[in-house]
């Protein structure tokens, strides 16, 4: 009993510790339409979890209370009974509809967090590129023709649209304030909407181990208003430098850099692999190289069909 009271002690300290070396609960204060419907969803299936704990915890103390063991004379027998048809279909309906619940609405707050909140929803999102490479983020802003590295600062009370690659292994977007994760792939395109509700500074992130610097992979996305943020616009296009290929192709040969602000993008030079520069060209027209392959697999099966 005294080793389980300190292995009890020394559990709870160690969780207490641990609360407080990372950040707070971010998916919990939401500060964008996106995220808010996220938070609102787990709260409500931790909710319903825990109905369930309260109810098999209850049950199972009535149990031990009412079936416990008692001194019997040594001939009882225990009477025969048979088992409750009701009771049966109460247990197994309840579980059944409790998994209809839970899928349903989390079906239906994914399908809403991957498209534009109503709110937005006659307004053009401004596109942001947000490409990885190890083990930095680089935003390309094809609007306004400027790029950044390791931020990103964005209009609040206006839906976002990220676009999402990689020039390296995969890795996953998140600003938990703001909206869930989405992975960033070489060779294609993946797109995840979020808005912020108010000004303010929030912390990014990748959230797939993608190798030794992957701790140290985080950003800064900041809202700003509308006129805060056309000022930083125009100050990046008068002040900052241009990005040229070579500077790019070092900066992802690089692992780890500093804040990075430029006047023009490397979509210029290198756009992101969507459209006609995809590299999967998911349901567009096989290249050559593509057909010629499928020849030589056509040929080959003949031979060997002819052979037998």
């Amino acid at each position: 009993m005294k080793k389980k009271w300190i292995a009890l002690t020394l559990f709870s300290i160690t969780a207490v510790l641990l609360a407080g070396c990372d950040n707070p609960l971010l998916i919990f204060d939401p500060k964008g339409p996106q995220a808010r419907t996220l938070s609102n969803t787990i709260l409500f299936s931790i909710a319903m979890m825990a109905g369930i704990l309260f109810v098999v915890y209850v049950l199972y103390t009535v149990v031990l209370v009412k079936y416990r063991a008692s001194k019997m004379d040594e001939d009882y027998e225990p009477p025969h009974e048979e088992g409750n048809k009701w009771l049966e279909i109460i247990w197994t309906t309840i579980p059944v509809i409790l998994v209809i619940v839970l899928s349903f609405v989390t079906v239906s707050s994914t399908s809403t967090v991957e498209q534009k909140t109503v709110a937005y929803a006659d307004e053009k999102p401004l596109v942001i590129y947000a490409s990885s490479s190890n083990w930095k983020w680089h935003f390309s802003y094809p609007e306004e023709g400027i790029e950044t590295v390791n931020y990103v600062n964005f209009p609040a009370d206006r839906p976002i649209e990220f676009r999402l690659y990689s020039y390296g292994p995969i890795t996953s977007f998140w600003i938990p304030q703001l909206a869930g994760q989405k992975y960033a792939m070489s060779d294609m395109v993946t797109a995840i909407h979020m808005s912020a509700d108010v000004p303010g500074s929030f912390m990014g992130k990748n959230s797939n181990f993608s190798g030794k610097g992957f701790a140290q992979m985080e950003f800064e996305a900041q809202s700003l208003s509308d006129a805060d943020y056309k000022e930083w616009v125009d100050d990046v296009k008068a002040t900052a430098p241009k990005l040229t290929e070579d500077e790019f192709d070092d900066l992802l040969k690089a692992e780890h850099v500093g804040r990075k602000t430029y006047s023009s993008n490397h979509l210029e030079f290198k756009p992101a692999p969507e459209g006609e520069h995809s590299g999967h060209h998911h349901g567009g027209s096989t290249s050559h190289d593509e057909k010629d392959m499928d020849m030589d697999m056509d040929m080959d099966m003949d031979m060997d069909h002819d052979a037998h």
